[in-house]
């Protein structure tokens, strides 16, 4: 199915990974979101659960291993174009997330990947969520 103009919203899968204080952040390298910095995540396959899923896309786009802690957020994207239809629906499924093994290099879609301390978020371009699902992942990091 395609990305825009979809017959049906799409699962995505993200993580707020955290080491050492710090939240691994991704440069998007393609639509929707080319050139913007977001939680690394991606799309989930047919016949995969979330966690599974949320494992994946994290190895894949960043080549760092994870412990899934918990659900933090559920959260709709619906961006319609300029005549009002649907040009990308995704449903986003964020977990928190803590870094096991690896070193975060960018892969798959990613055009760049960094350590960023929350505080720092405000110097990146990123959508309006994104700050919010990260302090609200602080509850799982105990």
């Amino acid at each position: 199915m395609s990305r825009e103009y979809p017959d049906q919203p799409l699962v995505g899968l993200g993580a707020i990974v955290w080491k050492d204080g710090r939240v691994l952040m991704v440069r998007r390298g393609r639509p929707p979101g080319e050139g913007i910095w977001s939680l690394p995540g991606g799309l989930q396959l047919v016949g995969e659960t979330v966690a599974e899923g949320v494992r994946r896309e994290i190895a894949e786009e960043t080549g760092v291993e994870i412990e899934l802690l918990g659900l933090v957020e559920v959260i709709d994207s619906v961006r319609r174009d300029a005549a009002g239809r649907v040009l990308y629906h995704f449903t986003i499924i964020d977990y928190a997330a803590r870094w096991i093994a690896g070193e975060a290099v960018a892969g798959d879609d990613a055009a760049a990947v960094a350590w960023v301390a929350p505080e720092d978020l405000g110097s990146l371009e990123t959508w309006a969520e994104t700050a919010r699902v990260i302090e609200k992942s602080r509850d799982w990091l105990g």
